[in-house]
């Protein structure tokens, strides 16, 4: 069996018994299946013995699929004769209109979304990119249509889908695209008549000016957050923690402290709520691991390598990208603090994760890493490892 049909769940049995498909016309499907296979592009193309172009205009929508196209892709994925279905069916030539009547499509694709922010977190954004930008086109084109309620369920689910679309062009090393699709999110959620969106957007946006180095910029931004009319106790929670890292880079232990103590008072009052919130789940944020990383930032490096492995080690979200950001982290806390043995011993261990999930962002950290270890006197074996992390810090 191929590996890849295994990490799918899609066995010998399951090709020849056909398989449900994710919701969504053919180039969606297409792109949704890719994501879920950890394929590229060329990976698709290879498999069903067609050009790249012609997979990429799928998914694109530019192009609808011929008999004998669907027919290849329906091979490549194993879906026993649905892809055929699905095309035969014309779905893209449908009315927007049958896409907003149908409220288990529209429930569909918020069960996608969830899928396809999986995948983002555990392989970066290029499995999933296609996918996101092709179902905002499906939904905004119905939005348009729509009327009533549902008018402002799709709005707001297009609005969820820019949002995440704008986190993985920052996590691609696009902060103008992101700030693009952050604004498209503004605006779509106001159609759907939310404007903590705009509140959120705020967040997002200090996390932008963070990694661009601007750090008076993101306390700004946080700090409007917060005091955004519309903010709710997750976006204040988010506000502050970017607000508690952005002192913490300007050397504010002070003004730190205050936002990491804001952070736990509005975690707190997350606790429970089941309500659906913008951004990454407030409990992945281990009030631990943040004052970790502020204190790092502070260069307080004993501190914070005593704060990620102490005693009551803190849980780290099992996803690929949080483990590799909170592990690079800790490696760079261990060199700050003369611990180059235990600080390469976790970096070595982490590069292949880095380089498969290929985030900006977490390259980012993986930089901090070298720069403080470069000031330590290493080993040729360190030495080599430094540097291979060096190039693949850079992308």
């Amino acid at each position: 069996m191929d590996p890849a049909d295994s990490a799918a769940g899609v066995g010998s049995a399951g090709r020849s018994a056909g398989m449900r498909l994710p919701p969504g016309d053919f180039g969606v499907v297409l792109a949704t299946l890719r994501a879920r296979r950890g394929w590229s592009v060329r990976e698709v193309a290879r498999r069903a013995h067609v050009s790249e172009g012609q997979i990429c205009n799928l998914e694109s929508g530019l192009r609808n699929p011929t008999p004998a196209v669907a027919a290849a892709c329906d091979a490549a994925f194993g879906t026993g004769g649905e892809l055929v279905e699905l095309a035969g069916a014309g779905r893209r030539g449908a009315r927007s209109e049958d896409v907003v009547e149908a409220g288990p499509v529209v429930a569909g694709y918020e069960r996608v979304l969830w899928e396809l922010k999986d995948i983002g977190r555990s392989t970066g954004p290029r499995f999933v990119t296609a996918s996101m930008k092709s179902i905002t086109r499906i939904l905004t084109d119905a939005g348009q249509h729509a009327v009533g309620e549902q008018r402002a369920e799709i709005w707001l689910l297009a609005s969820r889908f820019a949002e995440y679309t704008g986190w993985m062009a920052q996590e691609a090393g696009n902060p103008a695209e992101a700030l693009r699709w952050t604004n498209l999110a503004v605006r779509w959620g106001a159609h759907g008549g939310d404007e903590t969106v705009a509140a959120y957007a705020l967040v997002r946006k200090a996390f932008i000016a963070q990694h661009r180095g601007d750090t008076y910029a993101a306390i700004g931004f946080a700090d409007q957050a917060a005091g955004h009319p519309a903010a709710n106790p997750v976006i204040r929670a988010h506000a502050a923690r970017r607000a508690a890292q952005g002192h913490a880079r300007r050397g504010d232990a002070g003004a730190c402290r205050e936002a990491l103590e804001r952070f736990r008072s509005h975690s707190a009052e997350v606790i429970g709520d089941r309500t659906p919130h913008w951004g990454p789940r407030i409990e992945n944020g281990n009030p631990r691991l943040i004052e970790a990383s502020c204190m790092l930032s502070l260069r307080r490096f004993e501190l914070a390598a005593d704060l990620f492995a102490g005693e009551h080690r803190p849980a780290v979200p099992a996803d690929s990208n949080s483990q590799a950001r909170f592990a690079v982290r800790q490696a760079t806390a261990l060199a700050g603090a003369g611990r180059l043995d235990d600080a390469c011993q976790i970096a070595e261990t982490t590069l292949a994760v880095i380089k498969r999930i290929d985030s900006a962002t977490v390259r980012a950290e993986l930089g901090r890493f070298v720069e403080q270890a470069r000031t330590l006197k290493a080993r040729p074996g360190q030495l080599a490892l430094i540097d291979a992390s060096a190039a693949l810090a850079i992308g």
